[in-house]
Order: C-alpha cells, then structure tokens, then sequence
C-alpha cells in the first residue's frame, strides 16, 4: 500500500488515515488541503485513486478530446423528434446529425438514472452514452443525478472506454443548481471504479 500526500502535510500534522476516503485495499494519492473558518481548522481531504484521473474544467463538451461522451438525456418516452431540440441533446444534433437519436428511439423508455450507449453519429467520438437524468416532469433529482452518473461511469468502463466526459446532469433544463449538481457529481464519482479520465464539462462558449 502506497501513499502520498502535500508537502504541506507534514507541517500541519495532517493524519491521512483519519480522511473518510482511506481505503486500504486501494493504491491511492491523498491531498490534504487546510481552510479557516472562524477560529476553526478546518481539514479537507481530496482523494484520487491512481487509476481515474477526474477533472473538472470550463469550455464545449463536444471539443473535448475523449472517447465517448454523456448526453444529459429525459427517460426516451417521448419520441426525440417532437422535442425541441436545446441544451446538449441539440448541440448533438445540430453537429453531428440524427442517427444518435435514431438509434436511441429504438432502445425503448430508459429507467430515470439509467444509461444507454448508441453511435456518436458525425462526431469523432467512439459512442454517446445517454442518461435520464430527469423525469417525465423534466425535473432532476439528486438520486437522478447521481444514478445517471454513476451508470454511465459503469457502462463506459464495461465497454473499455479510457476517458468520458459529462456535462453537469440535471442542471438548465432540469433545474438544478450548477453548483449542487457538480457537486454531487463529484461526490458520485469519488466512488466510481474506472481505469481512466472523467472530466466534467461546464458550459462556456
């Protein structure tokens, strides 16, 4: 078992062990970071297993440079052409063509949290995966949000995908909080097993 830690964890005597996230069945690289509040230390502990790398950055999910990547998608009742086409399903469609959602409309309704995987169509990704990250109300949840990350992550890993890229699940359209909602994406994801990168991409033209 291998860990590593700041160069400022010796300074402050920070006990990597005591961190929520220890796991000793796991090699991992364990930072330590330290913020003031009030009177108060405060000790936060960031955890990165040596086998996914998770980033967090601002631009295009269609530019990112990944194997495949989320479309923030509803549960696929009603059928895609009637939908106006907004947010990233439109982006989708507007660069790289129907036949993504073509072959969606054939797999049926998705359970709210489920994943599915089709063809990225004319853009040079090797596949989409689509969530249903909210419901028939077109509103998203924190149960939908973490279901359709963590199913996402599990479907990209079982087709040996190294990198993917999610847009923040649940957020504009299914009226979450950009805020809340990378929040427990990040949550979600510091338990998701993947040998590769996850980024998550917030929206900035």
């Amino acid at each position: 078992m291998v860990f590593t830690q700041s160069p400022f964890g010796d300074i402050f005597g920070v006990d990597l062990t005591a961190s929520p996230l220890y796991n000793e069945n796991q090699v991992l690289t364990i930072f330590a970071s330290l913020a003031i509040v009030g009177e108060d230390v405060v000790k936060t502990f960031y955890c990165v297993s040596q086998q996914m790398q998770l980033q967090t950055v601002d631009g295009n999910l269609l530019d990112q440079d990944v194997d495949v990547i989320v479309n923030a998608w509803n549960r696929n009742i009603i059928p895609w052409w009637l939908l106006l086409p907004q947010g990233v399903s439109g982006a989708i469609k507007k660069r790289g063509g129907y036949a993504p959602f073509r072959e969606l409309g054939k797999l049926g309704p998705i359970p709210l949290g489920g994943a599915v995987i089709t063809g990225a169509g004319k853009l040079p990704f090797k596949s989409i995966i689509h969530v249903a990250g909210i419901s028939m109300w077109w509103r998203s949840s924190e149960r939908s949000i973490r279901d359709s990350t963590r199913n996402a992550v599990v479907l990209a890993a079982e087709r040996d995908f190294e990198s993917l890229a999610f847009p923040l699940i649940g957020a504009g359209t299914g009226g979450g909080s950009a805020d809340d909602v990378l929040s427990m994406m990040q949550d979600e994801l510091a338990n998701c097993d993947f040998n590769g990168l996850i980024r998550i991409v917030r929206f900035r033209r």
